[in-house]
């Protein structure tokens, strides 16, 4: 079995005693209200979805990471994992101290032990980690929309946010159990917010016809306003490995986590989190984790090569834009595929969304049947 990014799967979820101790102490202390994308990374931290880190980063490792893509110790990784609070809430702070961690509700979930309070210069986070300042861009726009001072230190976590689906969520102590007990010794990931055509099938069994398991990770934390419901994206996938794929090849998973639209750098990060999860192997596809036209279509895959060899733990596996070709009849790409874009069936999420709106059917090309039956019904006009 693959090691967790740095050698050790932290588990910051606390349970029986120390939890009804850390819930008695956080009711003593000040609470801080996270949103729905910090409450995501504060369940990633715990379960150790995010290993090597115990926490929201310290200056020494923000400013490590957003200049050098790797931790103060020199270990790969790519974005921030920050704690943000306004200038005013900070003021009533001193390192050293603890405070309640909380839902949009005020439920006491955890506890941060404060090591460090910081200004971050946000724009030249923005520069670095999604290179551009632009509020387009909803990776900036989130970031200049939260607190001006970050704080850092680890976290201990004493009651799970609240979820839909829970039978669907397995942590990497989970996953990694299911790959041994099935004697999976080579896993690929795969990384959708979208629900899965026949080009991302194509893809995945490509892959799979090189590894022993698939690990299909969804996100489930938060996602453009646009994207197709978790609950609509469950079902397709559920009805495309009932149909279409070798049940005892595949794990379903949500991944709690949340898009960043980082861009090359989320590819990165991606794939360790999915090593930590488990996986030697993760796909990464043209324009991963983009957003309009910010990235190159192959930006995601050439940042790998700004790694040593060796230094992530994970294997990429890069595929090219793939489609369906009239002409071929199939799946195919432009490696295998030798005729023009008239032969070629691809439908952005943007024209997909268009046809489902307009009562339109998904060509069979495009998507399975029981896929498009599932967001045509999904996206018929109320009443």
């Amino acid at each position: 079995m693959i090691e967790p990014h740095g050698g050790k799967l932290v588990n910051r979820l606390v349970t029986g005693t120390r939890a009804a101790e850390l819930e008695a102490e956080s009711a003593r202390l000040p609470a801080f209200r996270l949103d729905a994308f910090e409450l995501s990374d504060l369940e990633m931290l715990s379960i150790g979805g995010f290993s090597p880190l115990e926490g929201f980063m310290t200056r020494a490792d923000y400013d490590a990471v957003v200049h050098t893509m790797h931790l103060s110790n020199g270990l790969a990784w790519t974005l921030p994992v920050t704690l943000a609070v306004s200038s005013e809430e900070a003021s009533e702070l001193r390192e050293g101290s603890r405070v309640a961690l909380a839902d949009a509700e005020g439920r006491r979930l955890g506890v941060l032990a404060i090591e460090d309070i910081f200004r971050a210069d946000r724009q030249e986070e923005a520069r670095q980690v999604f290179r551009t300042t632009e509020e387009a861009h909803p990776g900036v726009k989130y970031l200049y929309s939260r607190g001006e001072v970050y704080l850092g230190g680890r976290v201990e976590l004493f009651r799970r946010p609240g979820h839909a689906f829970s039978h669907h969520r397995l942590d990497p102590a989970e996953t990694r159990g299911i790959f041994a007990e099935r004697g999976w010794n080579t896993v690929v990931g795969f990384q959708t917010r979208n629900p899965v055509h026949r080009a991302h099938e194509y893809i995945q069994k490509t892959a799979l016809e090189i590894v022993d398991g698939l690990l299909l990770h969804p996100i489930a934390g938060e996602t453009k306003s646009d994207d197709v419901s978790l609950e609509i994206r469950l079902r397709c996938y559920e009805a495309l490995i009932e149909n279409y794929y070798p049940r005892d090849r595949v794990v379903l998973s949500l991944n709690p986590a949340s898009m960043r639209y980082a861009g090359p750098r989320e590819a990165v990060f991606h794939a360790l989190v999915r090593k930590n999860f488990g996986c030697t192997h993760f796909i990464v596809g043209r324009d991963h984790a983009g957003v309009g036209g910010y990235y190159g279509p192959y930006d995601a895959q050439k940042i790998f090569g700004e790694f040593d060899a060796g230094e992530l733990g994970i294997a990429p596996l890069f595929f090219e834009h793939t489609f369906y070709c009239r002409a071929c009849d199939g799946i195919a790409s432009p490696k295998t595929c030798g005729h023009g874009k008239d032969s070629r069936i691809t439908l952005s999420g943007t024209q997909v969304r268009s046809i489902l709106r307009e009562g339109g059917q998904l060509p069979r090309e495009f998507t399975r049947p029981e896929v498009a039956a599932i967001l045509q019904q999904a996206f018929q006009p109320v009443g």
